[in-house]
């Protein structure tokens, strides 16, 4: 079992930034490759960013390339989104899922949720 906590949002006016954390606990020793997901107000849980821990490749949802970053510290077990540029558009509460947990060079599938951070930009 792993346990997600995020931390970071708040509320901040359009054109700002905020940068989400999230911390894993409980896993194996192991490292994880993770990833971002947003819920707007009405909408359906959407993918933002992701990350591989292995080789570092990154990606993007095309709403916030360019305005995002993702990052990781597999010593902490823990991903965390730069977030710039802010638009009401990214009202949301953000969560961070593990996707792999990676033991001894073995990607084994996962699906661990954080509990969210919400995020609302004011225009």
């Amino acid at each position: 079992r792993v346990d997600l906590v995020e931390s970071g949002g708040g509320s901040v006016e359009a054109g700002g930034s905020l940068r989400l954390s999230c911390v894993a606990s409980g896993g194996p020793k192991s490292h994880y490759d993770m990833s971002w997901y947003r819920q707007r107000p009405g909408k359906e849980r959407e993918f933002v960013s992701g990350i591989l821990s292995d080789v570092g490749r990154k990606t993007y949802a095309d709403s916030v390339k360019g305005r995002f970053i993702i990052s990781q510290d597999n010593a902490k077990k823990a991903v965390y989104l730069q977030m710039n540029n802010l638009s009401a558009d990214d009202t949301a509460m953000y969560y961070c899922k593990v996707d792999y947990v990676i033991v001894d060079g073995t990607s084994i599938p996962a699906n661990y949720w954080g509990q969210g951070t919400q995020v609302t930009v004011s225009s």
